[in-house]
């Protein structure tokens, strides 16, 4: 009995033995070590440069997840598959933030029996944008020749890409390529001009988040029209000056010669371009427009480029057959869109807008249509197609006061052949007028070489007898449609026995309105803002509908609408209607 009592009793110290042995293992097991996390040094960048948020991550008993908070606010969460061991990494960009500010990342993380790590924080400080380098760019550039976006270029005096003597002998050469986002500002002392000489050529390829920028060197509120000279270029396309270098230099004697007889010429290539505050009088009546197109070939490229509170003219064209498209003429001081010299090329999707002051001495329009200065006959004329095209004067409503030098939606005068189809003008005293004080509009304008096709002239209610200002001081009186014999004949006449409104409503789908407020435009289009240019829809007036002629050549979109918009705003993301308030050189 005793020698069992004693077996019993290892037996039962043998299993306590176990059980402690087992406990002590679970024990061991439900007090694996908590998580840890550990970072390396602080991090800083400057806004909108990227920064890693990196941790080291020890988890004995197995990691579950990792949180990271952002000031405090959820960042990131990531799961993990109970690794002992892992690093955690997450891209963060540096938001636009006032410099020295710290934004902090707390990371905590969570094993598999739910211990958590303590909290460890990583710092990223802002700091400070580096001012942009300012390169002074001077004289005659030739060869291959980049700017780059990291670097701001002054144009200081006349700078040439390429040169000619003053025979018009082309004696150097040049490709002037401008990144994406990159600014070039023109000195205010010299009047910057950038002119880019035939032979040579400019590849500015912009994009809708990084236009190239051309503007004014003046910090906000400062800001004047003229304030550099503009973009020139010249190319070797048709004009109908006569043929010696004196007549192809550009008007102004600064030694831009242009025409040629290559149709086709290729001056480059244009695209996402804003010019802002340039323009300058040469000699009296000879201007540097914000673009000034001198026998440009159809071999140029010519997209979504706008012109802002400029001196001159926003868009002139001297001769040429560039094809464009996607142009913007905002507030500047003289004509929206001047043809000149036989210009022959095409534009579609164009609006001129005004502010109520800006307006020249020499008379103020949104095209100004010549075949020359004299209204010769000379060769090729002055014929160039447009189609959808809005025209916005200054005139808004009728208590709205505007210069007295505005004058004319379009001037179509001195024998040119102009074509415009798919237009929308409202806002200025007159809405077109056929002149033949020089030359023989007129004439061209009844046998159909001034075509007028799906034109739509709005009136302003209240402003003077007819909506277009007659009786009020305006020069000339206004008309929703005049001719040169407007302020002398008693009874106006265009063609035939037709007074000019008569035969204007005659040609296919021409209207005038009484005023905007059925055709589904925005009011903003006279604002101080961003205006909105897309049409409204359902209304009884409506601008859409109107089929462009199948006739037109191929590069025209078969658009159903008249004016630059129906329900898309191609102007969104790289334009700018407000350039008095950025800052740009910092």
């Amino acid at each position: 009995m005793k020698l069992m009592q004693t077996k019993i009793t290892k037996a039962l110290v043998m299993m306590l033995s176990m059980a402690l042995i087992f406990t002590a293992c679970k024990k061991d097991e439900e007090i694996a070590p908590a998580p840890t996390v550990s970072t390396g040094a602080a991090l800083s960048g400057i806004p909108g440069a990227k920064v890693s948020l990196s941790a080291t991550i020890s988890a004995p008993g197995g990691l579950k997840s990792v949180t990271v908070l952002k000031n405090g606010a959820a960042f990131d969460t990531k799961t993990f598959a109970g690794e002992t061991a892992a690093t955690y990494t997450k891209e963060y960009t540096v938001e636009n933030l006032a410099a020295g500010t710290i934004v902090n990342f707390t990371i905590q993380v969570i094993d598999n029996a739910n211990q958590s790590s303590g909290l460890t924080t990583i710092p990223v400080t802002v700091t400070a944008v580096p001012p942009t380098p300012i390169v002074e760019v001077k004289g005659v550039l030739e060869g291959n020749v980049t700017w780059t976006a990291d670097k701001i270029y002054k144009l200081v005096g006349f700078v040439r890409v390429g040169q000619e003597d003053v025979f018009g002998t082309i004696t150097k050469t040049g490709t002037l390529t401008i990144e994406p986002g990159t600014l070039i500002i023109g000195d205010r002392a010299t009047k910057g001009t950038l002119v880019i000489q035939r032979g040579s050529k400019i590849i500015a390829n912009g994009t809708v988040d990084k236009p190239i920028v051309m503007t004014s060197e003046r910090n906000p509120g400062e800001k004047e029209a003229g304030d550099w000279g503009g973009l020139v270029i010249c190319g070797k396309a048709p004009n109908n000056l006569p043929d010696d270098a004196k007549n192809r230099e550009l008007e102004g004697g600064y030694g831009a010669f242009h025409g040629g007889s290559d149709a086709a010429d290729n001056s480059g290539s244009l695209k996402y371009v804003r010019v802002e505050y340039a323009g300058i009088p040469v000699n009296p009546n000879q201007e540097i427009n914000s673009y000034t197109f001198g026998s440009v070939g159809s071999g140029t490229t010519v997209d979504y480029v706008q012109a802002s509170y400029g001196l001159d003219d926003s868009f002139e064209w001297f001769g040429g057959t560039v094809q464009c498209k996607h142009l913007i003429a905002y507030r500047g001081l003289d004509d929206d869109f001047d043809t000149d010299n036989g210009f022959s090329g095409y534009v579609q999707y164009a609006v001129g807008i005004r502010g109520t002051t800006q307006a020249d001495q020499s008379g103020s329009n949104g095209f100004e249509c010549d075949n020359d200065a004299a209204g010769s006959s000379n060769t090729p004329f002055t014929s160039a197609i447009f189609a959808n095209v809005s025209i916005i004067g200054a005139k808004g409503k009728a208590e709205t006061s505007i210069n007295v030098q505005f004058q004319n939606g379009a001037q179509l005068r001195r024998n040119n052949k102009q074509k415009l189809y798919n237009t929308f003008i409202t806002g200025y005293p007159n809405g077109v007028y056929i002149d033949s004080q020089r030359g023989n509009a007129k004439g061209n304008a009844e046998n159909g070489e001034i075509a007028l096709e799906n034109v739509v002239l709005a009136g302003v209610d209240g402003w003077g007898t007819n909506g277009w200002g007659q009786g009020f001081a305006t020069n000339p009186k206004g008309f929703a449609v005049a001719d040169a014999e407007q302020n002398t004949a008693l009874t106006p006449i265009l063609i035939g026995t037709q007074k000019p409104s008569e035969w204007f409503v005659t040609l296919k789908g021409n209207k005038i309105l009484a005023n905007t407020s059925k055709t589904g435009l925005s009011s903003t289009l006279w604002g101080a803002g961003t205006p909105t240019f897309t049409l409204t829809t359902g209304t009884s007036e409506s601008l859409i509908g109107a089929s462009l002629p199948a006739s037109l050549p191929a590069f025209f979109d078969k658009t159903d609408f008249v004016g630059a918009f129906k329900d898309t705003d191609w102007t969104k993301g790289w334009s700018e209607f407000n350039p008095q308030s950025i800052k740009y050189v910092k």
